[in-house]
């Protein structure tokens, strides 16, 4: 793991160093109401909430937001193992692909639960020069946990130095 994970696990669960995180960071994330409901080495949840500014003209959240709110469950798991590393490791999302099952209104959470699968893949970036690949999944439900979509990402890490 990481050693650095823990200072970032403290960033990201703080939540006036969140707001800030991802005011500097991830912009339209602060603007649509992102938030974290869970986070460990293990798994991420990211909370996003029916609102105006998350809203489609069918009076669900817009697509868009959801695919942010299911690229934060994973991207958080794989920031937290890439922060601070030496060598530093990039990420990328390079595919990504969605299902939406069901009309996503009031609060959904989209959970991804590949915390140890990026935590092997960014190990194998820094062992090799080729880098890794990792696809991971998150999946969003309302308050009745029910399912209202499914997000695949397709994630590369290359060693920096390895460039």
């Amino acid at each position: 793991m990481n050693p650095h994970f823990p200072a970032f696990k403290r960033l990201i669960t703080n939540p006036v160093l969140f707001k800030f995180f991802i005011f500097q960071k991830l912009s339209a994330a602060f603007w649509a109401g992102l938030s974290i409901a869970h986070f460990d080495e293990k798994t991420c949840v990211v909370r996003v909430k029916y609102s105006w500014f998350s809203q489609n003209p069918f009076r669900s959240i817009y697509f868009a937001v959801e695919a942010m709110a299911a690229e934060m469950s994973a991207g958080m798991l794989a920031f937290g193992q890439v922060y601070k590393r030496n060598p530093a490791v990039s990420m990328l999302v390079e595919k990504v692909e969605a299902n939406f099952t069901k009309k996503a209104t009031g609060v959904v959470l989209f959970t991804c639960e590949d915390g140890l699968a990026f935590q092997a893949a960014v190990d194998e970036a820094l062992g090799n020069k080729t880098g890794s690949k990792l696809v991971s999944k998150s999946i969003g439900r309302n308050a009745d946990g029910i399912q209202v979509a499914e997000f695949t990402f397709t994630w590369t890490f290359k060693a920096k130095n390895n460039i």
